[in-house]
């Protein structure tokens, strides 16, 4: 089975590095050694081990300013591998979140039972949906602290119910769990014998994700291989990654901006050839004619074009201290695409706390909006909730050389 990549997502306090490290305990993902420094550095009376300080270790780090904006834990089962993003929940740190949610099929939402459904709920949920995730657990934390109340659980999973409407999940589920304890974590929890559904970790290892195989394929080179050699005077091969869909030998291509058709004639892998290159795969492309083909150049199978433009509309996520300038000229970074643009305005804000869209001209730092700009050559794209692969950019500020914001295309 493939593996899972999920974010976790919570308030402060709400239990968040407690779930991962009782994930990571409860499934025996924890080194003897590091049981050992764990037990030591656990202060806590009765308590064998603080599982919080599993993840606190990166995030200390994180707060002295260490740059890590963040931490990916790795464990496996017997069923499924797995790789969990922790990113800081605060709201000053929406643009860690979106890099964890970027690279994520899930994402768990803790909620505390005690609290229920928050502003900071709904802004996670919202952070999650726009970058493309498509499922979700709400894990109810804390139910042990309301005697494992069912009618608490009924109520937050109505009041979330209420809110799915705004949001592009096509699969929940509702989960009541005491990290703390481990009730419904690994196994089914004798004190929640009301609930029929499944533990977290079974959840986990259940959940189908949607893979970019069966998506419109999409390649863009990276390099551009010619050996000057003597012995390889004929060889001219265009490396890269598979973004999504697949390339057979034999496959007619449009290569991009070219726009010219060709066919796929070898496909090298780790040195070997193979016959079809799949989602993931890092390969080496040969044509069946010399076209002049440069690094960001796009190949896309003939009857699965792209969107083509130099006029976008795009969400966007700001990540620099400095606010968004209309008017001002950005590097667009698609890829391996370096394109300048220029933004032409800001359509409208999104204030999560308030669950709608405002009409403002000013994107600051942690803002989530949606912009029109301009690029200077035409772009080849997909829109962001179609293909996340080829529908998502970065803005850079050529002054500064900082990356600025994440882009993703409507």
């Amino acid at each position: 089975m493939n593996t899972l990549k999920f974010i976790t997502a919570g308030n402060v306090d709400d239990g968040k590095s407690t779930l991962i490290g009782r994930l990571l305990y409860d499934s025996d993902s924890i080194h003897t050694d590091q049981l050992g420094v764990l037990k030591k550095q656990t202060k806590q009376e009765g308590v064998a081990i603080d599982l919080s300080l599993i993840t606190d270790g990166l995030r200390a780090e994180r707060e002295q300013g260490i740059t890590i904006d963040v931490a990916y834990k790795y464990f496996s089962t017997k069923k499924r591998k797995f790789i969990i993003a922790d990113a800081p929940g605060h709201e000053q740190y929406t643009r860690n979140m979106i890099t964890g949610a970027s690279n994520s099929d899930l994402i768990i939402i803790l909620v505390d039972a005690r609290k229920g459904v928050t502003e900071q709920t709904k802004r996670h949920a919202s952070i999650g949906s726009l970058m493309g995730i498509k499922k979700a657990i709400i894990a109810i934390n804390k139910i042990d602290l309301l005697n494992y109340s069912e009618a608490t659980f009924n109520q937050i999973q109505s009041d979330f119910e209420n809110i799915k409407s705004e949001l592009q999940f096509n699969e929940i589920h509702y989960i009541p769990v005491s990290a703390l304890v481990g009730d419904n974590i690994v196994t089914k929890s004798e004190n929640t014998t009301w609930y029929e559904g499944k533990a977290l970790l079974e959840t986990l290892e259940a959940i189908e994700i949607e893979t970019t195989e069966n998506l419109a394929s999409r390649f863009q080179v990276q390099w551009v291989i010619r050996p000057k050699d003597e012995a390889h005077h004929d060889y001219r091969g265009y490396a890269g990654l598979v973004l999504s869909g697949t390339y057979k030998v034999g496959d007619t291509v449009i290569v991009l901006p070219a726009n010219m058709a060709t066919k796929i004639v070898k496909i090298e892998k780790n040195l070997e050839n193979i016959q079809e290159a799949k989602a993931g795969d890092n390969v080496v492309l040969h044509f069946e004619n010399n076209i002049d083909i440069s690094r960001g150049d796009t190949v896309v199978l003939y009857h699965q074009l792209p969107t083509e433009s130099t006029q976008i509309n795009s969400w966007i996520s700001w990540l620099d201290n400095e606010p968004l300038q209309v008017g001002k000229t950005y590097l667009l970074q698609h890829r391996f695409k370096n394109v300048r643009v220029k933004i032409q305005e800001v359509n409208q804000k999104w204030n999560i706390n308030d669950w709608e869209f405002t009409k403002e001209s000013e994107i600051k730092l942690n803002d989530i909006g949606q912009i029109s700009l301009r690029t200077n050559q035409p772009l080849f794209y997909d829109a962001f909730d179609k293909n996340s692969k080829s529908g998502n950019a970065i803005l850079i500020d050529e002054t500064s050389n900082n990356t600025v914001a994440a882009l993703m295309f409507l």
